[in-house]
């Protein structure tokens, strides 16, 4: 989907919310991207998140573009393989899936496992760390080729920062704005 109308950023967070250090909340603060605030950011329904997502992507008045972290990235492909309004979503910017899948994240975050595997109806840019705590490397490159998104390992992306590992590319990894993901996320809309 290609316009001139400037997209519309939905920003969703994962379990728990992103606190205001997350390159999210700052990335809201600096761009005025727009948050997807759901009703339980502890007890986290699939369901219920993904109806939430919906009445969002159909309020936009213009095309779609997701920027998804941990969970959220879990709640887009779900959504996608169940909402009629995938063709509003322009592109997603998918950074550190949480793999919940695992057995002890899947006792932590129940309901959310399996984790939809088809092909997302857009075009996806999956970034993750290969020492991301919450899923290991060989299965971010998994996610995203079943999604069919562009994989990018975040240990090629020049940081500016205090040398921390990336991790779980969240609060704790230092990443301020992140303006180097900003500029992946900007580079990727100009090809969709």
């Amino acid at each position: 989907m290609t316009g001139t109308a400037s997209p519309t950023i939905l920003v969703l967070p994962g379990w728990q919310g992103s606190d205001a250090l997350h390159w999210q909340s700052r990335w809201e603060a600096v761009y005025g991207d727009r948050r997807v605030e759901q009703h339980d950011w502890m007890r986290p329904l699939r369901g219920d998140w993904s109806a939430r997502l919906e009445e969002e992507v159909l309020a936009a008045a213009s095309p779609v573009v997701l920027v998804a972290h941990s969970l959220g990235c879990i709640l887009v492909a779900a959504w996608a393989a169940h909402s009629q309004n995938t063709g509003k979503v322009r592109a997603a910017f998918l950074v550190s899936p949480g793999d919940t899948e695992r057995d002890d994240l899947r006792q932590m975050i129940p309901g959310w496992a399996p984790i939809v595997r088809q092909p997302l109806p857009f075009p996806a840019l999956l970034i993750a760390a290969g020492d991301d705590p919450y899923c290991d490397a060989a299965r971010s490159r998994q996610l995203a080729a079943d999604w069919g998104a562009r994989f990018v390992d975040a240990a090629s992306i020049d940081y500016v920062n205090t040398g921390n590992h990336a991790g779980h590319l969240n609060g704790d990894s230092d990443l301020g704005d992140w303006p180097e993901g900003r500029a992946l996320l900007n580079d990727f809309l100009k090809e969709h």
